[in-house]
């Protein structure tokens, strides 16, 4: 196996590369937290110091990084001192602009990239049963497709970096619509009497049924626990780049901007490390009603 780096070792960055290692990878790692370089290196991976530890060696670099600028950061700096790196697999969200500059940036260095943003959660990461939008030149997809195969299902979207970056705003945003309408439903629910936890086996035997009716309001809304693991700053950033996007192709999105508007007075509220899932608490105050299910009654 040629040797990987892993730059970004967060919710999401930490078990995948933990998914490589178990795959028989022994990735070189980079992280601004010194403890979750140390968690990576006990578990089979080598810990870097610097991201030019981790380019002096690798010939594939994953990236998972929170915001486009930070990618934009960490590329020009691989492109600036390349080392042993032939590509970067950029497994972020940055959103196709962004990514586009990033391939400019890499590509003027003779690197290829690979735009392959992920959808799936932390529980994805760590089940390895994550979606993986790809798209990059060949061969150079054909060589990281085995290793992107044990972080979940690999779906080649396009030759050209960006268009995987198109295609994960449009699950995103699909995502966050279906979290924020049912959300609304539940309360609107509650407020009438009805018991949450019938309301979600209700919405789940018909056609009411979404990814949140299915996992996020069950398994982190019903126990009041809050933990599905997705701050509302980053989803808010998912939506924004969607809606700037479709605003420079002249597509219309009026849902999506109502999305934008819950998900942005929720992190107002609750701060931007708040997770995703409660958006829901400020419909619950508005209403005077909350979705409690029966086990956080007790």
């Amino acid at each position: 196996m040629s040797t990987i780096g892993f730059v970004g070792l967060g919710n999401m960055g930490l078990p995948m590369a933990e998914r490589l290692i178990a795959a028989g990878h022994v990735p070189v790692v980079f992280d601004t937290s010194e403890a979750a370089v140390a968690a990576l290196a006990a578990a089979g991976a080598t810990g870097a110091a610097s991201l030019e530890a981790v380019t002096a060696s690798a010939e594939t670099v994953f990236l998972s990084l929170p915001t486009p600028e930070v990618v934009l950061a960490v590329g020009r700096a691989i492109a600036a001192a390349p080392g042993t790196v032939k590509r970067v697999v950029d497994l972020s969200t940055t959103g196709p602009t962004s990514e586009m500059e990033l391939a400019e940036t890499l590509g003027g260095a003779g690197l290829a990239l690979i735009d392959s943003p992920v959808s799936g959660g932390v529980a994805g990461a760590k089940k390895g049963s994550l979606a993986i939008m790809a798209a990059g030149p060949s061969p150079h997809y054909e060589t990281v497709q085995p290793m992107l195969a044990e972080l979940g299902k690999v779906i080649r979207v396009a030759e050209e970096p960006g268009k995987a970056q198109v295609m994960k705003l449009i699950n995103n945003i699909c995502s966050a619509a279906a979290l924020a309408i049912t959300s609304e439903a539940m309360v609107m629910g509650a407020k009438a009497g009805l018991d949450p936890d019938v309301m979600i086996e209700v919405l789940n035997a018909g056609s009411g049924r979404t990814t949140a009716s299915v996992d996020k309001i069950p398994k982190f809304v019903l126990p009041r626990g809050f933990d599905f693991g997705f701050a509302i700053a980053l989803s808010l950033k998912d939506i924004r780049l969607c809606l700037a996007e479709a605003e420079k192709m002249g597509v219309q999105m009026m849902v999506g901007n109502a999305v934008r508007t819950l998900f942005s007075i929720t992190k107002a509220e609750y701060g931007d490390s708040a997770d995703m899932t409660e958006i829901i608490r400020p419909l619950e105050k508005w209403a005077g009603a909350e979705v409690i299910g029966k086990a956080a009654k007790g």
